[in-house]
């Protein structure tokens, strides 16, 4: 139970981050839901180990940056 909750909210969560830098990109609003779909369909459904890389990702964009600012 709380395992799938964890999945729902990595699923919304990645889905706003992706539409997001997708309409950004892209322009579109409309293109941008396609795109971020796609993107998580095949990231939670067809290759569920790699959300954890996204995971990863998201950590890194967000504080990683600084550390690595901080280390230079």
């Amino acid at each position: 139970m709380l395992w799938d909750n964890i999945w729902i909210a990595l699923t919304l969560f990645f889905f706003v981050w992706i539409f997001n830098w997708a309409k950004g990109n892209l322009g579109s609003a409309k293109l941008a839901i396609v795109f971020a779909a796609v993107i998580i369909y095949l990231t939670f459904y067809q290759y569920p180990e790699l959300v954890w890389l996204v995971v990863f990702l998201f950590v890194f964009s967000t504080f990683g940056i600084e550390i690595f600012n901080k280390a230079k």
